[in-house]
């Protein structure tokens, strides 16, 4: 069950990552969009997150009950050495949440609505770029058991040139996503070639950003390269995800709304699998200790199996529910269009 387990963890940190950062996406478009085109991107985007705003965040209390339970080591140093890049990435969830409910359902029209605004795409920009901070840190070798002050043990396991540059990167990857995706929730030609406009932008600033995330590395030092690049399977796959962007180049410009949405996802997958390929089984690589293994540091046998078979289980229940919700969301907003053209 093992296994099981593992590809479960893996498995909810790739859609959070593909459906959360769609989400979070919708937040940063608008912090890059003017004025007049503020209300069409803010309508095109909601209805694009609809179906999966209600779920998205499921994916990621999976993954952080799946270390609870299953990872008990490896969840509790999580926990205590990043507890502060942690807690503001929840905290930007909490108010990117409550944002958005009360711009679209506050009873009171007034100045607040300025405020909620600027609550959700702010939050929508920070909650990301801690969450690829907190990525870069497990994987960067800054996380100190034996950590002498509080700075040591608690900001500069973090707090680094790379983590920032992969925060940064984690948040252009979010706009990318929900500029690609918003191509097919376009209700006009003119709406559909801005965003389009806005996909071919969000694709040079996510480029940019990557060279900045191997920047960072070479002055951290950090052999990102040789992560890469250093075995075949994560050169397949910057090759194969650098083919899938002249795809994608070819698909925006014929108009296209589904081609690039897979397309996106299977970058956004390639970008997992040559840095995952390389780490795993190891989750969190410590500075003079040994790493922390998602193979090694598990819970007892017994709790494994039983949250293998609760995972195996519960997806009999989920996945049916998750795709409800999607198709209703769907025909709701079918709907929604036909009546307003008639």
């Amino acid at each position: 069950m093992s296994y099981v387990v593992i590809t479960y963890l893996c498995l909810a940190i790739w859609l959070y990552l593909l459906l959360g950062g769609a989400d979070f996406g919708a937040g940063i478009m608008e912090l890059f969009t003017s004025g007049k085109n503020r209300r069409t991107a803010r309508q095109t985007m909601s209805h694009a997150i609809g179906p999966i705003w209600e779920a998205n965040h499921m994916w990621l209390i999976i993954a952080v009950v799946i270390l609870f339970v299953g990872f008990p080591r490896i969840y509790s140093v999580m926990s205590v050495s990043l507890h502060i890049p942690l807690l503001i990435m929840l905290l930007g969830i909490i108010a990117r949440g409550t944002a958005f409910v009360f711009r679209h359902y506050d009873a009171v029209k007034d100045d607040m609505q300025m405020v909620y605004n600027r609550i959700f795409v702010l939050s929508s920009a920070i909650t990301p770029f801690f969450l690829g901070i907190i990525a870069a840190s497990v994987l960067a070798g800054y996380v100190d058991p034996a950590a002498p002050d509080f700075m040591s043990a608690y900001v500069f396991s973090w707090l680094h040139w790379f983590a920032v540059g992969v925060g940064v990167f984690t948040v252009a990857l979010c706009g990318y996503l929900a500029s690609v995706y918003s191509i097919g929730e376009a209700e006009t030609e003119a709406d559909k070639r801005y965003f389009i406009r806005k996909t071919q932008l969000m694709t040079v600033i996510a480029f940019a950003a990557g060279g900045l995330v191997f920047l960072a590395a070479v002055i951290e030092k950090i052999p990102l390269w040789q992560w890469v690049f250093g075995n075949i399977v994560g050169t397949a796959a910057v090759v194969l995800a650098s083919i899938s962007l002249g795809i994608m180049a070819y698909a925006v410009r014929k108009e296209k709304t589904v081609l690039p949405r897979i397309l996106a996802g299977f970058q956004v997958t390639m970008i997992l699998l040559a840095i995952g390929y390389r780490h795993f089984p190891d989750f969190i690589v410590m500075k003079d200790a040994p790493n922390l293994s998602l193979l090694h540091d598990q819970a007892p046998e017994a709790t494994m199996n039983a949250l293998g078979w609760a995972l195996l289980l519960g997806s009999i229940f989920i996945l049916p529910a998750l795709y409800y919700l999607y198709y209703s969301f769907q025909h709701e907003a079918k709907e929604h269009s036909e009546a307003a053209s008639a």
